[in-house]
């Protein structure tokens, strides 16, 4: 026995559009005769976009909200600017109460007014242009902390680095006793010196010894100038000056001139030949390494996606789809974007192909002409008016389902009426 299948439930709102008069597809019945355009509208755009939108809009609130949150300024050791542990702002302010004058320059030179003093805290960031510029300048100081060989080459002949046990001379800062004559190191006495070690050469004198070198060196240059080197800079850090003879010494070395300029460094300069910079030094090492790893999480997730579970399957085709199911999936996709227009064109453009051969109305550019096809239904049916019929099959859109659902009896009315003997 055979049981019968049961047909599915209409839906609840009119599928009219789905099937115009005489069962056949109303999308496939020509042009649109209204001009009805097919671009989208700004309104259905700003519907698809707008959730797109708020996600973005979101994001660079949250992106916004936690740089903010994040907006500690970070800065370099001994950066005149700041108050942290390692930075020099307590210094720069004993030496401005003292009524000196302090500025921060990013200018190697540091423009010389002939009683100044120049601190260059990474002299070896410098390029061979600028090392030169600075010595031919002729500032009455120069403060070089922890150079290497190339800056002292430049700007404190004489002086180089301690051989001791022939590698890098490198001493733990610690408090150290003078050792010398110098006058600036006599009247502070003990300090907290260290880093790397230089001999003072013939003309200079070094402080503070330790080992075989020197952490503080002075040297004449015979060009009007007296240059400082330091092996570091810690004893000049906020957190340290307070100690021992650290400030004593840091306003002698620093205080001999009435003017003071503090070189910022630009420690994202490569240190090489020429000093300039490739497309890469403007990249942080961290994102890099986190390019790398997205590249490789885009590797593993195409092998991922392209992965076969099993035999290819072969399908016969094409495949052969039922007209009511492809005219009901069709006025499902109106209904659902509310194209009340557009499926009232296409159920006009139907009834209208199929009524312009049974009147004898020929086509014009495959559309059969308004006007004689009013004229023509109006002589077949002289109850009704050619302005109601021009209405019915050229009118405006409907406004809601319901009056769609109405255009579509009158359609179907308005052919059967033409269509009867």
């Amino acid at each position: 026995m055979t049981s019968a299948t049961p047909a599915p439930p209409a839906p609840s709102h009119p599928t009219a559009p789905a099937a115009g008069p005489g069962g056949s597809d109303p999308a496939a019945a020509g042009p649109v005769a209204t001009g009805t355009s097919l671009a989208p509208t700004g309104r259905g755009l700003w519907q698809r976009a707008r959730w797109y939108l708020l996600t973005i809009v979101l994001a660079l609130l949250a992106a916004v909200v936690l740089a903010a949150a994040n907006d500690e300024r970070q800065y370099p050791p001994l950066d005149p600017r700041s108050y942290d542990s390692t930075g020099g702002h307590a210094l720069v302010a004993l030496l401005e109460r003292q009524g000196l004058t302090v500025d921060v320059t990013t200018d190697p030179t540091g423009r010389p007014t002939g009683a100044d003093t120049l601190v260059l805290p990474e002299p070896d960031l410098l390029t061979p242009e600028q090392l030169a510029a600075v010595a031919a300048a002729r500032h009455s100081r120069l403060v070089l902390i922890s150079p290497g060989p190339a800056a002292l080459s430049a700007l404190a002949p004489g002086v180089r680095m301690s051989d001791e046990n022939g590698g890098v001379p490198y001493a733990r800062v610690r408090s150290t006793d003078p050792g010398c004559s110098l006058p600036e190191a006599v009247r502070a006495g003990s300090a907290h010196v260290g880093g790397l070690l230089y001999t003072a050469g013939s003309h200079g004198e070094g402080c503070y010894p330790r080992g075989h070198g020197y952490p503080v060196v002075t040297v004449p240059t015979g060009r009007g100038t007296d240059v400082v080197v330091l092996g570091s800079g810690e004893f000049l850090t906020n957190e340290l000056l307070k100690k021992d003879g650290n400030a004593a010494l840091g306003l002698g070395l620093l205080g001999a001139q009435p003017h003071i300029g503090w070189h910022l460094p630009d420690y994202t300069a490569p240190v090489a030949e020429g000093g300039r910079k490739s497309f890469q030094d403007f990249i942080p090492e961290g994102w890099t390494w986190a390019g790398y790893q997205l590249a490789v999480a885009v590797v593993l997730a195409a092998l991922w996606r392209a992965r076969r579970l099993g035999p290819v399957v072969s399908e016969n085709l094409p495949v052969v789809v039922r007209a009511s199911e492809t005219t009901e999936g069709r006025a499902r996709l109106y209904r659902r974007a509310r194209a009340r227009g557009r499926a009232a064109d296409a159920l006009r453009r139907a009834a209208a192909h199929r009524i312009a051969p049974a009147l004898g109305v020929p086509p014009v550019a495959g559309a059969p002409d308004p006007s004689a096809l009013c004229a023509a239904v109006a002589d077949r049916l002289p109850e009704r008016p050619a302005g109601d019929v021009r209405a019915l099959l050229y009118g405006p859109p409907p406004t809601d389902d319901a009056a769609l659902l109405r255009l579509a009896d009158d359609l179907d009315a308005l052919e059967r009426q033409v269509r009867k003997p």
